[in-house]
C-alpha cells in the first residue's frame, strides 16, 4: 500500500460519525444531554468530528483518535479494529461553509491579566521573558473569567481559533467556540513565513501553548507549536515537513501521547520523537527551576 492509500484509507475511517463508534466501545448517551457521552475512560462531549474527554483533559477529531483513546490501541490497531466494524466506510463529505461553526473568541478584560501573568509566571514557571512578549503583541491575553487566551494563528497571522486556560483553583482547559486547528496554531516564536534561502529551525510540536511555551525554554534555538491536543495529523503539518525543516513530536510521556506519536511517524515517516522526561514539558521546566 502506497503512503497516499495509507492516508485516504485513514480518511475514510477518520470520518466515520463518532455516534455510531461510541457504543461499540462501551460507551452510553448521556440521558439529559445528545452531546455528552459517559465512557469508561470518562465524560467525555462530541460537537461534529471533534470530541473532548473533560475526566482526561484531553481531546481530539475523528473516530481514529476516538478509538485509540477509549480502547488504548496504537495507530495502526485502531484502523484495523474500524475497517473490521466499518467495512467499506464511505469517504469523506466536503464540510459546506455553513456547517462550520462560526469563530467567537473570548473578549480580552485587562483587569484579569494580572492573576493570568501570576499564574503563568508563578504556578507554571513561565520565563516572563517569553510571556510578557506575548502578551504585548496580543497572543495571549485575559478573558472575563481570568483564563488565558492563547491564539491559535493562520495565514497572515489572522486567528483561527484559541487555547483556553483556567488560572483559578479550579484546573481548566478547552478551546473557544468555532476555533478551528487545522487552520493555524500557537506557536513560539511567532511561525514564520518559509523563505527559499532561509530554512526553518528545527521544529517541537507540542499538545498545548503552556508546553510550547515551556519547551522554548528548554530548546530556546527551536521553534516550538501546539497542536491543542494530541493529534497525529493536523492539515498545517504536511506543508511545514515539505519545507525540509526537521520536525520532532514532544507530546507527553504517557500512553496516550505516545500513540499519537507513532500515529504521525506512520503518516509522517520523517518526523522523530523527543519525548519529555517527565510527564510535559511544563513539569520538565518546573523541576528546573
Amino acid at each position: 500500500m502506497t503512503f497516499r492509500q495509507r492516508q485516504e484509507r485513514a480518511s475514510h475511517l477518520r470520518a466515520i460519525p463518532l455516534e455510531s463508534v461510541l457504543p461499540l466501545c462501551g460507551a452510553a448517551p448521556d440521558r439529559h444531554d445528545k452531546r455528552k457521552w459517559h465512557t469508561p475512560a470518562g465524560v467525555l462531549s462530541i460537537t461534529g468530528p471533534k470530541f473532548m474527554n473533560w475526566t482526561l483533559g484531553a481531546g481530539g477529531g475523528g473516530a481514529i483518535d476516538l478509538v485509540i483513546q477509549l480502547l488504548h490501541l496504537d495507530f495502526k490497531a485502531s484502523v484495523d479494529w474500524l475497517e473490521r466494524h466499518f467495512p467499506g466506510a464511505p469517504a469523506p463529505q466536503p464540510l459546506s461553509p455553513t456547517s462550520q461553526p462560526r469563530l467567537s473568541l473570548p473578549t480580552p478584560d485587562p483587569g484579569q491579566l494580572g492573576r493570568v501573568h501570576r499564574y503563568l509566571v508563578a504556578q507554571r514557571r513561565l520565563p516572563p521573558a517569553l510571556i510578557d512578549p506575548l502578551i504585548l503583541s496580543g497572543a495571549l491575553y485575559a478573558d472575563a473569567r481570568a483564563n488565558a487566551v492563547f491564539l491559535l494563528l493562520g495565514k497572515q497571522n489572522t486567528p483561527v481559533g484559541a487555547e483556553l486556560r483556567g488560572t483559578t483553583h479550579r484546573p481548566w482547559r478547552g478551546l473557544a467556540p468555532g476555533s478551528h486547528k487545522d487552520l493555524g496554531c500557537f506557536a513560539i516564536p511567532a511561525c514564520p513565513q518559509a523563505q527559499p534561502d532561509i530554512p526553518l529551525p528545527a521544529i517541537i510540536l507540542c499538545e498545548s501553548a503552556i508546553d510550547a511555551i515551556s519547551c522554548l525554554a528548554l530548546h530556546p534555538r527551536h521553534l516550538c507549536l501546539s497542536t491543542a491536543g494530541a493529534r497525529p495529523n493536523p492539515l498545517w503539518l504536511a506543508p511545514l515537513i515539505q519545507t525540509g525543516a526537521q520536525v520532532y513530536c514532544g507530546f507527553d510521556a504517557d500512553p496516550a501521547g505516545d500513540d499519537m506519536a507513532q500515529a504521525m511517524f506512520a503518516l509522517h515517516p520523517t518526523v522523530k520523537r523527543l519525548r519529555p522526561s517527565q510527564h510535559d514539558w511544563n513539569d520538565v521546566l518546573s523541576a528546573r527551576r
